[in-house]
């Protein structure tokens, strides 16, 4: 009888267990369902400002000025512009609009405040500082790009000539909008390639020295509106801390992508001793390698050069398939890239600004050296000497070795 009854209680307070499971899971399922849904927080494209580029300007009472690219996602189905717009070659249409603040947050507030859609900054891929705004300091710009959630860290950074807003507002012919050839120049390495993220590294480095493309726009052609001019890459803008001290020009900068062993596709035109014309060509391969050195106190950098290159087209005489020949040929090369490096290193070392980060190199190599004179950095950085070492080779002559549309008496075998 006893056996009966606690078997009895044991089968009911299993139900009742079962039953309060039950009851719990379901109350789970119905609590966590509405958050499955993934509707709840939705934002439509259409409610948002789609930033495409930006640009930073300051202005002469001191107010930032932040002006945004906006991609009009209706210019798509429609393929006209609209008012206030511009239109480019593959005839997408944004919009340019600006707004005035104390600071980079102020002005965004004040410009969301006249756009009937949230600016969204997820899809910018292009930051341009206004050159006066570069000279003063962009320390509090790169904290707010940095520190809100929506910039990309890989967004490409920029410099211009004078100011920045003029770069949004022109009208590419063969892009959609503005921002849009800046980055395909950046993909092409036509110039150096600095993103957001590559600048707060070499502004809280130890040398505080950094580099970005320096931008201007191409005037327009004949019968083209003033708005058609195109931005282009001209040198680089040289930065000490957070202020641009100066710029470098192209040449420079290309030498600057050798010491950063950053050379990718471009053309080397060089006039070999002693003869008419020029021999162009594409570097193949580049290896680079910096050596830092203390020597008798003396602080010393050699650089080593390893290249080798394709003849693209030859303007001389000269019949590349001869040893004598190419050797001309090759030292020319050689010169070249030499010259190029040591204009760049020059030139950095006359703005006391360590772009290429040697600093590091030195404190890698030498730390107790290094933190002797880490305060005075600079001083030393531009005393320093270089030595330069190239090794340049030239393997591929094309399709043709002699010159084309020379006889062979015009033809030099030296």
């Amino acid at each position: 009888m006893n056996n009966s009854w606690r078997r009895k209680r044991i089968l009911e307070k299993g139900k009742r267990r079962h039953f309060m499971k039950s009851v719990l899971l379901l109350l789970g399922i119905c609590g966590t369902t509405p958050f499955l849904s993934g509707c709840w927080d939705r934002v439509e494209i259409t409610d948002l400002a789609v930033v495409t580029a930006a640009a930073i300007d300051k202005k002469d009472d001191n107010q930032i000025e932040l002006s945004v690219q906006v991609f009009i996602p209706s210019s798509i189905s429609s393929g006209g512009g609209q008012g206030g717009s511009s239109q480019g070659g593959g005839g997408v249409t944004t919009l340019v609009r600006s707004e005035k603040g104390s600071n980079i947050s102020d002005a965004l507030s004040r410009l969301q405040s006249k756009l009937p859609r949230k600016v969204f900054w997820g899809h910018c891929k292009v930051f341009v500082f206004g050159e006066k705004l570069a000279k003063e300091g962009v320390q509090e710009q790169l904290d707010f790009l940095l520190r809100h959630p929506q910039p990309r860290e890989k967004a490409n950074v920029y410099v211009s000539k004078g100011k920045a807003k003029p770069i949004l507002e022109s009208l590419p012919p063969l892009e959609n909008y503005s921002g849009e050839v800046l980055r395909e120049l950046s993909d092409l390495h036509i110039g150096m390639l600095v993103t957001l993220q590559d600048l707060d590294e070499m502004l809280t480095g130890k040398p505080q020295a950094a580099v970005i493309p320096f931008i201007k726009i191409l005037p327009p052609g004949k019968g083209q509106t003033k708005l058609q001019g195109i931005p282009y890459i001209v040198g680089s803008a040289v930065f000490k801390k957070d202020k641009m001290t100066g710029t470098i020009t192209e040449k420079e900068t290309r030498g600057l992508l050798w010491l950063r062993d950053e050379i990718e596709s471009y053309t080397v035109t060089l006039q070999p001793k002693g003869v008419k014309g020029e021999i162009s060509l594409n570097p193949v391969t580049a290896k680079v390698k910096i050596i830092p050195q203390i020597i008798n106190d003396k602080w010393k950098l050699l650089v080593k050069v390893n290249t080798e290159g394709a003849v693209i087209q030859n303007g001389t005489n000269l019949d590349l398939s001869s040893p004598k020949s190419l050797k001309m040929a090759e030292r020319a090369y050689q010169k070249d890239i030499e010259k190029r490096i040591e204009l760049a290193f020059l030139n950095t070392q006359h703005k006391k600004s360590d772009i290429l980060g040697l600093g590091k190199d030195f404190y890698r190599k030498y730390p107790k050296q290094f933190n002797k004179v880490e305060n005075h950095w600079d001083e030393i950085f531009a005393e320093m000497e270089v030595e330069i070492d190239v090794m340049a080779y030239i393997r591929r002559q094309g399709y043709i070795n002699k010159p084309a549309g020379l006889s062979e008496n015009e033809v030099k075998d030296k």
